[in-house]
């Protein structure tokens, strides 16, 4: 049965970007499925938010605000996780940002928050837990891309620049910690998540995909599934299209 391919029944997830769109989606189906969950995002409200959906499933949950562009949070986010459950079995790398900006008026600040925010801070996570996961039982890292970072677009250069990075990342770290350690990457094209709100109503029925429309959120959850569960037991270092075949 599919349930019992995607169990994660004693594992421990967390999840950045957790309280909303497709990092909360995730959030829910891990613990649907079996798992506690650190839920992290700058917002504790939020975060807090989204671990009383996990508790109300039976799952411990552990909400945690930091901001994890910066390293020195992310070291704090890591030593509370670890101080409460033990251990991580699952990362999520899901936070992200990306402004439009033309890129003749990008300010250094903008570039470095780009930067910062979409590879800087999810390589010092997932380097720092990676090496915890090899020294103990292994576990699984999932890196959130975007099709962006394949079919680079106009006015998002840092954004595209830095997931193109976190790909490149995916590999090598599934070789550096491997065999104990698999890292994949969820390449993920237009979703219907909070930021779509702002898009034009073209834009949220119609996308230049081989489907022709944008993600419901929702439709994440099963590669997630795959992707952190032993159903994926031979699939490491791999970037996972989930963009309706743009």
């Amino acid at each position: 049965m599919s349930t019992d391919l995607f169990d994660l029944s004693g594992k421990v997830a967390l999840v950045t970007g957790g309280s909303r769109g497709l990092g909360l989606q995730m959030v829910r189906a891990f613990a649907e499925h079996g798992a506690d969950v650190i839920v992290v995002s700058r917002k504790l409200e939020a975060c807090e938010a989204a671990a009383e959906e996990v508790r109300s499933l039976g799952r411990r949950a552990l909400a945690i605000s930091a901001h994890v562009g910066k390293w020195d949070e992310i070291d704090k986010l890591i030593e509370a996780a670890y101080a409460e459950f033990g251990r991580i079995d699952i990362l999520v790398n899901n936070a992200g940002m990306s402004p439009r900006q033309p890129s003749h008026e990008v300010t250094e600040a903008l570039f470095d928050s780009v930067m910062n925010l979409n590879f800087k801070g999810p390589f010092r996570l997932a380097s720092q837990v990676a090496k915890r996961m090899a020294d103990g039982d292994g576990g699984v890292i999932i890196n959130i891309s975007s099709s962006g970072a394949l079919t680079p677009l106009p006015a998002v250069v840092p954004y595209s620049g830095a997931k193109a990075a976190l790909n490149a990342m995916t590999v090598s770290f599934a070789h550096e910690y491997g065999p104990k350690v698999r890292v994949n990457t969820i390449s993920a094209g237009p979703f219907l998540t909070d930021i779509a709100k702002a898009w034009p109503e073209e834009a949220r029925q119609r996308s230049n995909n081989a489907l022709g429309r944008p993600g419901r959120p929702e439709e994440v959850v099963t590669t997630a599934l795959y992707l952190a569960s032993p159903a994926s037991s031979f699939t490491t270092g791999a970037i996972v299209r989930v963009d309706g075949g743009q």
